[in-house]
């Protein structure tokens, strides 16, 4: 029986399960098609005890996060600016400037720390992946290429303590979450920030939004859950942002629990009330889930076979990790979706895992003129629709399959 990663209950309730699934970022070069692939149980749970929703760990991070790891945030324009208005943000707030240093946990290829970088302020990325450590190093932003945790922390707090630490996207990411957040207390600075971005399960919950389960997701996290595991080590959260980003996440606010100088701040209290309102600091708001996942799988079925059986063509745009998860579980393969198409030249000329649907630039749309072009990463809709708006010119219209399907002109 799986044990909960933060405080070792047993976990014997269900939150939802589908089925088995491939690694969602085990893109497959050609000449892997004809070998066997590895699938795997992706099953959430939720504690009983501290109610963080989670997947039992079924791979190890060196595993998943490989020196071949094919995303690369820099590839999409929405994020950059994102990470740019955070920058100018968080220097206006804290008065950082270049007697400060910045560290980013997960840095990716240096997509924000340039931004820090290019205001003078001293920055170094930790980063496992190593191809994309690279391409951060090659951009001039220092990259020690490691998983982060406390051990990485005591080697690094003699030179590198940081002032402001960034972790985006990574804290759902670790097997080992009381591990990582004690790396943040010994490396922060007493009166240091620590910022750290994550889909909320609310919006999770509340949307519909099943694929972005996947297994290099260990943990799908609540304001309510993590008060309890950065309390844990010491430090406090003093402020939460709701954001856009995702599918909707929260930004927190945390510092060392004795340094009072940093009051918290109402956005806390608001984040707090409205998981109260929706149940999630009970079980009750967990229950309930899967019938809806159900219903949305359904739902897109329909939508293909009868796109199908009229003779029109599908085709993709993206091939991130969560339409991974969606094509996987919908059972979806090339007679449903022709082709995906992305942005990232390390995902062209290569497959989906699991559905061996081909992946290729996305100039391909404009060759096939499909009549439905499916986003998978429903989060960059609005970038999407604009990069790809010329499809009109033949009829072509957008579908988003989350939280609901719609067809899009």
């Amino acid at each position: 029986m799986p044990v909960c990663r933060f405080c070792g209950t047993s976990l014997t309730r269900a939150f939802v399960d589908l089925g088995v699934s491939p690694i969602a970022n085990d893109y497959l070069a050609p000449d892997a098609l004809d070998r066997m692939e590895p699938f795997y149980p992706l099953h959430a749970r939720v504690c009983e005890k501290c109610l963080l929703v989670q997947l039992p760990p079924v791979q190890a991070p060196d595993r998943l996060f490989t020196d071949e790891y094919a995303y690369f945030s820099s590839f999409s324009d929405s994020w950059l600016d994102h990470a740019r208005r955070y920058t100018g943000a968080i220097m206006e707030r804290f008065g950082l400037g270049p007697d400060h240093r910045v560290v980013e946990i997960a840095s990716n290829d240096g997509y924000l720390l340039q931004y820090f970088h290019a205001a003078g302020i001293p920055v170094l990325g930790i980063e496992p992946a190593r191809n994309c450590a690279e391409a951060a190093i090659a951009k001039g932003i220092p990259t020690e290429i490691l998983f982060f945790g406390a051990e990485t922390a005591r080697a690094l707090a003699p030179d590198h303590s940081a002032d402001l630490m960034a972790a985006n996207n990574v804290l759902a990411h670790v097997p080992d979450i009381n591990d990582f957040v004690e790396g943040f207390r010994i490396l922060l600075k007493p009166t240091g920030v620590a910022t750290f971005e994550f889909p909320h399960l609310l919006n999770l919950i509340q949307r519909g939004e099943f694929d972005t389960i996947y297994h290099e997701h260990y943990s799908y996290l609540s304001l309510h859950a993590t008060r309890q595991i950065f309390a844990a080590h010491g430090l406090t959260i003093f402020d939460v942002e709701e954001l856009p980003s995702h599918g909707g996440s929260l930004r927190l606010y945390v510092r060392h629990a004795a340094n009072d100088r940093l009051p918290v701040e109402p956005g806390v209290a608001a984040v707090q009330a409205k998981e109260e309102a929706a149940g999630l600091t009970g079980l009750a708001g967990y229950a309930g889930f899967e019938p809806r996942v159900q219903k949305i799988k359904r739902d897109l079925l329909k939508f293909l076979i009868a796109a199908r059986e009229e003779g029109k063509t599908v085709a993709g745009y993206g091939a991130p990790a969560k339409g991974n998860t969606l094509l996987n579980y919908c059972g979806v393969r090339t007679d449903l979706l022709a082709f995906t198409v992305d942005r990232s030249p390390h995902k062209q000329g290569k497959y989906l895992p699991g559905t061996r649907i081909p992946i290729f630039a996305p100039e391909h749309i404009f060759e096939r003129r499909p009549d439905y072009v499916l986003i998978l990463p429903w989060n960059l809709q609005t970038e999407i629709m604009e990069q790809m708006k010329n499809i009109r010119s033949w009829g072509g219209q957008f579908v988003v399959p989350i939280p609901e399907l719609r067809v899009l002109p």
